[in-house]
C-alpha cells in the first residue's frame, strides 16, 4: 500500500524541524530537496497504482467476456460433436470392413508367399462380401421403392373401388326406395353391397315362383346394375330349419334354397341386359341364419354385389 505524503504524522514534522535547527542551512536545504523528491516519487507511484487498478478492472471485464465466449463455444462444440457422432455412426460397418482390409493388407506385406496367397484369398473374400452387401443394399432399396409405389397404387385402387361401391349402393337404394322397409334392405360392408329380400316379398310358403311384387323389385335392381361391367352378382337362397314334407319334387332345404336362387337369377336376366357370366346362383339351405329365434328373417334371398378385384390381385402378385 502506498502512503500519502500529505498524511505524515505531526511528530515527524516536529522532529524534522528540530533536526533542521541543529544542522546547517545547507543540510536543511538538501533534506528539503530530498523530501520534495520523495513526495514526487510517491505521487508518481500513486498515479501508476491507480492506472494499474483501472487496467486490472478492464482486464477483469475482458476476462468475463472471454469466459462467456468460452461457455458458448463449448456448447456449440457439444452440439456439433453430437451431430458428427450421429453421422459417422451410419458408416461404422463399412469402416469396420475397410479396417479389416487394411489389416490384412499389412499382414500381406509382412508375410511369406504362402501366407501371402492365403491373405490374398481372404482379402478377395472380404472384398466380395463387401460388394455383395452393397449390392444387396442397392437391391433392397430398389425393392422398397417398388413396394412403396405398389402400395400407393393399391391404396388408390382400393379408394376408387370403395368410392364406386358407395355410389352404386346409393343408386341401388334409390332404385329400390319403394321397397325398402317392406321386406327389403340395402347395406354396404366389407367392400360389397348386400340386397336382402325377405320371402314375404318374393315367395309364397314352400314355393319357388317369384310373385309380382318381388318381380318388380328384382327388375328395378337389375336395371340399376346392368351397366356395371366390373361387378359380379351372387344370388344366395336361404331357408329356415323346417323340414321339407316328403312326396314332393324337393328332397330338403338345399333343393329349396337353390331353386329359389335360380328363380331370382332368371328374373334378373329377363328384366335387363345383365351378362349371365357375371351372375352366380347358390343355395345355403338353413345353415346361415340371421336370427335363430326368428324363422321369418332366415327365409330370404341375398343378392351380393361385389367389385372385380382382378386389378388389385395383379398389384399384389407383382
Amino acid at each position: 500500500m502506498i502512503m500519502n505524503p500529505t498524511r505524515i504524522p505531526s511528530a515527524t514534522v516536529v522532529l524534522i524541524a528540530l533536526f533542521a535547527a541543529c544542522v546547517p542551512a545547507r543540510k536543511y536545504e538538501e533534506l528539503q530537496s530530498r523530501y520534495k523528491s520523495t513526495q514526487e516519487t510517491e505521487g508518481a507511484a500513486m498515479a501508476k497504482a491507480q492506472q494499474a487498478e483501472a487496467s486490472m478492472k478492464e482486464q477483469q471485464a475482458s476476462m468475463e467476456d472471454v469466459q462467456k465466449r468460452k461457455v458458448n463455444l463449448e456448447r456449440d462444440t457439444t452440439i456439433q460433436g453430437t451431430s458428427l457422432r450421429n453421422m459417422t455412426g451410419q458408416y461404422d460397418k463399412i469402416n469396420k470392413l475397410n479396417a479389416e482390409l487394411l489389416d490384412k493388407y499389412n499382414l500381406l506385406m509382412a508375410g511369406d508367399r504362402s501366407e501371402n496367397r492365403k491373405l490374398l484369398t481372404d482379402l478377395e473374400t472380404t472384398r466380395l462380401r463387401l460388394q455383395r452387401q452393397e449390392d444387396s443394399l442397392s437391391v433392397l432399396s430398389r425393392s422398397l421403392g417398388d413396394r412403396e409405389a405398389k402400395l400407393s397404387d393399391l391404396q388408390k385402387e382400393l379408394s376408387a373401388k370403395d368410392a364406386a361401391m358407395k355410389g352404386l349402393k346409393d343408386r341401388v337404394s334409390a332404385a329400390l326406395t319403394g321397397f325398402e322397409g317392406k321386406g327389403l334392405t340395402v347395406t354396404q360392408k366389407g367392400g360389397k353391397i348386400y340386397v336382402n329380400l325377405e320371402n314375404k316379398l318374393l315367395f309364397a310358403t314352400g314355393s319357388t315362383a317369384v310373385e309380382a311384387k318381388g318381380k318388380e323389385a328384382l327388375a328395378s335392381l337389375a336395371k340399376a346394375v346392368e351397366n356395371e361391367k366390373d361387378l359380379s352378382i351372387l344370388v344366395e337362397g336361404h331357408t329356415d330349419t323346417d323340414k321339407i314334407l316328403p312326396g314332393g319334387t324337393m328332397k330338403d332345404n338345399w333343393d329349396l334354397s337353390v331353386l329359389r336362387a335360380t328363380s331370382v337369377v332368371r328374373i334378373l336376366q329377363e328384366s335387363s341386359k345383365l351378362d349371365p357370366t357375371r351372375i352366380t346362383a347358390g343355395g345355403r339351405g338353413e345353415y346361415v341364419p340371421i336370427d335363430t329365434a326368428d324363422k321369418a328373417k332366415n327365409r330370404r334371398i341375398e343378392v351380393i354385389l361385389a367389385p372385380n378385384l382382378e386389378a388389385l390381385y395383379n398389384l399384389v402378385k407383382e
